[in-house]
């Protein structure tokens, strides 16, 4: 195994030092600020480099490329000296945050001991107050770092430590309570160039660009064959428990990316329009599938130029041509559009699967896109009750498995009239389904032991419909399960952004067929507030769901809360102002202050340009 090189800086007496001195597997390099006859690099004591006069802010200057890359740094309990406050002690983790990017592996760590309450985090008991705390997720992520775990420093179990240091004198100091910080780089925020999608659509080969927010998320593959992500090991156990009892037929490979027409009810503003171009290379049979999974997507960089110099049609995302086209919201059509065309078996329950896309306010559990999966089943009229229970037990069934797999308990799982529900009490998955018809019952999973059918819980639907087909009259039943919400639920994630991180400590958690209760490894990441205010033109209405979806958009999904905090309307103009606070914080990456006040600055000039709405 290869040695692991640590890096200890700010030693104050060394005790830490040789503790480590002798350990197998690694080679200490043991610093310390203070200085002696011989700067630098002075002896070797039992394995371990010695150094005096080292600044852990310049770190980079004391190491020949060759010797930079150290696997842990190790920085206890630093301090600036005498009586500096947390301002100066801030400024010097930040700049040591800096020097060690500097000098560490990609999958490096950087350990910080902190005394009782000087993190500023919740694992600090008692907590400070933020604005007298040292800060250091926030200083931290201004170097791209994450904290990865943290734990309590237990002085007493190092043999032979001794707490040196207070105040720079020879004197022991207090560590009751003290934390160490573990710190891991952060993957970059991402940067998405605009892109365009190509498909064949009606026989006709054409391209669009993809909205700015979905980029990243478009051609992901999550239930692919090779995939190992928990979204398809849902899916998967669904659909394995489902086939005891149904004969069960897959349908995704069929399914378009785009819809066309006017849908009954759905708001157009929770719709992803596309104007499309027509397309003039042809591509392989390949990359003309119709299909999600298969389409070709790459960067177009100047997206929007002129169709008589180009060939390309001059229209920017959002506009809305004669054709009416939009990524599908709902692979409900599709479902009736089977059983319209006679495709559906009696007796046979037929599945589609597939991301579906659907522009919603900002909260924890709404997504503007994710995985629904559709059951389809047509029976003799009189017996769809019996179908609709023998489809809710396997669902039932697989859902109680894999939760108890992962959490050692089975969760409540019900079927919730319709009626019983106040459209206030529906989250954003159960309330868009009530657009598109009416619907029977809710599929409510209750993860905690109070028995409320939560916002968050509503995670599929069941309606029915009757059809007139080969002079039978069968009534069908379709059922939709939101996957991803699911997932969440089942593996205890918070957030749904995470399902769609890059990182792959996320999917290193989920080895293929394998559901665990997911473990953070970012934590306690710093948020930040600002404020927009603005005044709405006058006599038109506001669309909320358009300045969320710019929010997502310049922020690439960095924004969790918007909150409407005041309104005002001038008696003599009839003008109307309002006033939002966003609050930015990243689940997965580091984030730093001076990125999200671009982020700020940029979400007020696309509201200013694109709301029309006149800045305060």
């Amino acid at each position: 195994a290869a040695v692991r090189r640590v890096l200890l800086l700010g030693e104050g007496n060394f005790s830490f030092a040789a503790s480590l001195c002798g350990a197998a597997g690694i080679h200490v390099v043991a610093t310390c600020y203070e200085s002696e006859e011989e700067p630098y690099f002075s002896f070797t004591f039992e394995g371990a480099e010695v150094g005096f006069s080292v600044d852990c802010t310049k770190l980079k200057a004391y190491f020949l490329p060759e010797h930079r890359e150290f696997d842990c740094i190790y920085f206890n309990f630093p301090h600036c000296g005498k009586k500096a406050g947390v301002v100066k002690n801030r400024e010097l983790l930040a700049r040591f945050f800096h020097s060690s990017a500097e000098v560490l592996t990609e999958e490096g760590e950087v350990h910080v001991a902190l005394c009782n309450g000087q993190g500023g985090t919740p694992a600090d008991q008692p907590r400070r107050e933020w604005h007298n705390s040292w800060q250091i997720v926030a200083v931290a992520a201004e170097a791209r770092f994450i904290l990865s775990n943290v734990h309590p420093f237990k002085a007493e179990t190092i043999h032979g430590y001794k707490c040196t240091g207070y105040r720079s004198q020879d004197k022991s100091f207090c560590v009751e309570g003290a934390l160490n910080h573990v710190f891991t780089r952060s993957m970059p925020l991402p940067y998405f160039k605009p892109m365009i999608c190509k498909i064949e659509l009606e026989s006709q080969k054409v391209s669009f660009q993809v909205p700015r927010v979905l980029v990243d998320k478009i051609n992901r593959g999550f239930l692919e064959l090779n995939s190992n992500h928990p979204v398809r090991t849902v899916k998967e156990k669904l659909t394995a428990e489902l086939s005891q009892a149904f004969p069960l037929q897959n349908t995704d490979y069929c399914l378009s990316l785009l819809h066309q027409g006017h849908l009954n009810g759905v708001c157009h503003s929770n719709i992803f329009w596309i104007a499309l171009s027509p397309e003039e290379e042809t591509p392989s049979t390949e990359e003309m599938s119709n299909g999600l999974r298969n389409a070709v997507l790459f960067s177009h960089v100047d997206f929007c130029r002129d169709a008589d110099k180009n060939g390309w049609v001059n229209v920017q995302e959002g506009c809305r041509i004669s054709d009416q086209y939009y990524l599908r919201p709902s692979l409900l059509p599709y479902a009736q559009a089977m059983v319209q065309k006679g495709a559906v078996l009696p007796g046979t329950l037929h599945v589609l699967s597939g991301p579906v896309f659907r522009k919603c306010l900002i909260t924890p559990y709404s997504m503007p896109v994710f995985h629904e999966m559709v059951f389809v089943c047509a029976v003799n009229r009189g017996i769809e009750n019996s179908c609709i229970e023998m489809l809710m037990n396997n669902i039932k069934t697989s859902i109680h498995s894999l939760h108890q797999t992962v959490s050692g308990f089975k969760p409540n799982i019900n079927l919730k009239e319709a009626r019983s529900f106040e459209t206030t009490e529906l989250n954003d998955f159960a309330a868009f389904e009530s657009q598109l018809g009416k619907i029977q019952y809710f599929i409510c999973m209750e993860t905690d032991t109070s028995g409320s059918c939560e916002k968050s819980s509503c995670v599929g639907i069941i309606r029915t419909a009757h059809y007139e087909l080969v002079s039978s009259e069968l009534v069908v039943v379709f059922a939709s399960l939101n996957l991803d919400l699911l997932a969440m639920l089942i593996c205890g994630i918070s957030d749904w952004r995470i399902l769609w991180t890059s990182d792959t400590r996320f999917f290193r958690q989920f080895p293929r067929g394998e559901l665990r209760l997911f473990k953070s490894f970012s934590l306690y990441p710093p948020s930040y507030v600002h404020d927009v205010s603005f005044w709405v033109p006058h006599g038109e209405p506001f669309d909320e769901v358009a300045f969320h979806t710019i929010a997502r958009q310049v922020s690439s999904e960095m924004v969790v809360s918007i909150q409407l905090i005041d309104s005002f309307q001038q008696s003599e103009t009839g003008r109307k102002s309002l006033c939002y606070r966003l609050t930015f914080q990243s689940c997965d990456k580091a984030l730093s202050r001076t990125e999200v006040a671009e982020m700020q600055l940029l979400f007020r000039k696309e509201i200013n340009q694109r709301l029309c709405v006149t800045l305060r």
